[in-house]
């Protein structure tokens, strides 16, 4: 089931990004951090109302960001489409036991249907240059590959973002 995120999932979401950093690690991505993501970044996308959780049998195994805020890292992008109604999707994450069911593919496709019936003319987001097998995700649902984008505190290393046209 998919729903809202709420401020009580954010430890358990902490506990899922946390794992799946770790196992990121292991893989030698060194993607996320002791900076990111963070707990006020998650509290920020419930204020918001752009969090949305993954609960498999009353237990919560991902969380997706939608979003309609285009961070200022993203405006040197050649984007396909014009920067109105997009939607941005951040801090995908499946909680590394739960990996490899479909769950990520459920919750884009929860996401990419939320953007048609809001009338979104594109959906973007960016994902790690090490992460192949985010890109490789990515590529198989028809994102386009447009442009690298810097997160220092992250990595030294570019994300690479991404668009789909709707």
């Amino acid at each position: 089931m998919i729903r809202k995120g709420i401020r009580s999932d954010v430890k358990n979401i902490i506990e899922i990004t946390k794992s799946c950093a770790k196992n990121m690690i292991v893989q030698n991505i060194y993607q996320w951090n002791a900076y990111y993501p963070n707990k006020e970044a998650f509290l920020k996308d419930i204020s918001r109302d752009e969090l949305y959780v993954l609960e498999i049998e009353n237990t919560l195994v991902g969380c997706i960001t939608i979003s309609t805020l285009m961070d200022k890292e993203y405006i040197p992008i050649s984007w396909l489409t014009e920067n109105v109604n997009n939607i941005y999707i951040h801090r995908l994450a499946i909680h590394p036991t739960h990996q490899g069911k479909g769950y990520a593919q459920e919750l884009m496709s929860f996401a990419e249907t939320l953007a048609r019936n809001n009338k979104s003319i594109s959906i973007r987001l960016d994902t790690f240059s090490q992460n192949k097998r985010n890109q490789k995700f990515y590529e198989q649902r028809g994102y386009k590959r447009l442009g690298n984008i810097y997160f220092p505190k992250q990595s030294e290393h570019s994300f690479y973002c991404y668009e789909l046209v709707l």
